[in-house]
């Protein structure tokens, strides 16, 4: 399908490094919702105007000018359907590409969701890139629940199965980079939350195949099966989170073991790439990584900041101020439009 765009809705420049360094002077607009849920320690408890001025918009979605067209490709365990995103202006020359994944607990998430599709638009859109959205299998529900039926199974969905979903995808790309206008040479990959757990962990594996990635884009993820400890700046920004907002330890406990299907202490690098030794991250490209101010998971992100510059990876780390967990799937959130900013420009200079 084809989507058009008025030219005067293409967002103007910024500068993305200094937004996101620069402290704010007043709340921002996530912040000034946050305080409506102060004092809840349920989404119960929240009164439903707050709860409906929570959940509001907070502007129109961005148009691009963009073709787009669902595929199934082959993969290990069965297709495994993508979105693709291609510009329509004509190019120069064979374009950059990101292999993005949504998030979603392992469990949660599709291709349509805005963390997945509207990304997805305003990446390839900023970057002049083709952007191929991944829709990785997903397990069971923490309580059993049958997760979302896939095209050719399994019937229960475990670590390593959506990693391999995205690896096949990470090869069907390169292998595909003429039909699909790219230099396989500039293709990196991304993801948020879970999806960007799954993103890190494809990056370390094809670089311990001697088939490294051009970049890791890796938004608010999780990387370790527990959160490490905060520091005092962190620490006082997550004690004023609402709780039904926060990643608890048994939360992150439950969703972790649920990913992986056996004990957290059986857990490997592959499983949560912050398990990585020093040696393995070495081998790792170019990584950015953002998290979000009032999430427990920016701690994971930070820890795992310094252990890829501990280990002389080339490594850019952002706390993107004023917003909470899975602050990209807030259509028309100015954070969300400057987290985006950010990946395009990094994008397009692969």
């Amino acid at each position: 399908m084809t989507e058009q765009t008025a030219p005067d809705l293409t967002p103007a420049p910024r500068d993305p490094a200094a937004e996101a360094s620069a402290e704010p002077t007043a709340p921002l607009e996530m912040e000034r919702r946050l305080s409506l849920l102060a004092g809840a320690g349920t989404w119960e408890d929240v009164a439903p105007e707050a709860h409906r001025a929570w959940d509001a918009p907070y502007g129109p979605p961005e148009e691009w000018e963009l073709v787009i067209e669902d595929r199934e490709i082959p993969g290990p365990h069965g297709p495994v359907p993508v979105r693709i995103y291609t510009p329509q202006t004509a190019p120069d020359g064979p374009r950059p590409c990101l292999v993005w994944l949504h998030g979603g607990g392992f469990m949660h998430g599709d291709l349509d969701m805005p963390e997945g599709d509207h990304v997805a638009r305003g990446v390839a859109g900023r970057a002049d890139a083709v952007v191929v959205s991944v829709d990785y299998r997903l397990c069971d529900e923490i309580d059993g629940s049958p997760g979302r039926t896939f095209p050719g199974g399994p019937e229960h969905v475990t670590a390593p199965i959506p990693l391999d979903d995205v690896c096949a995808a990470v090869a069907w790309t390169r292998d595909s980079a003429q039909a699909l206008g790219i230099d396989p040479a500039r293709v990196a990959i991304g993801g948020a939350s879970a999806g960007g757990n799954l993103a890190a962990a494809a990056s370390l594996r094809l670089a311990d195949e001697g088939t490294p990635l051009a970049a890791s884009l890796l938004m608010y993820l999780v990387a370790h099966p527990l959160r490490p400890e905060p520091d005092a700046e962190e620490a006082e920004a997550l004690a004023g989170t609402p709780p039904m907002l926060r990643f608890s330890l048994e939360t992150m406990r439950a969703m972790s073991g649920n990913y992986i299907g056996r004990p957290l202490e059986e857990a490997t690098p592959y499983d949560f790439p912050g398990l990585a030794a020093p040696e393995q991250l070495a081998g790792l490209p170019r990584t950015y990584i953002e998290t979000d101010e009032y999430d427990d998971l920016r701690v994971s992100g930070r820890r795992y900041a310094e252990q890829l510059r501990e280990a002389g990876v080339d490594v850019d780390y952002t706390v993107r101020r004023g917003v909470c967990h899975g602050h990209l799937n807030r259509v028309g959130l100015a954070e969300a439009q400057q987290s985006m900013d950010r990946m395009g420009q990094l994008v397009r200079e692969l």
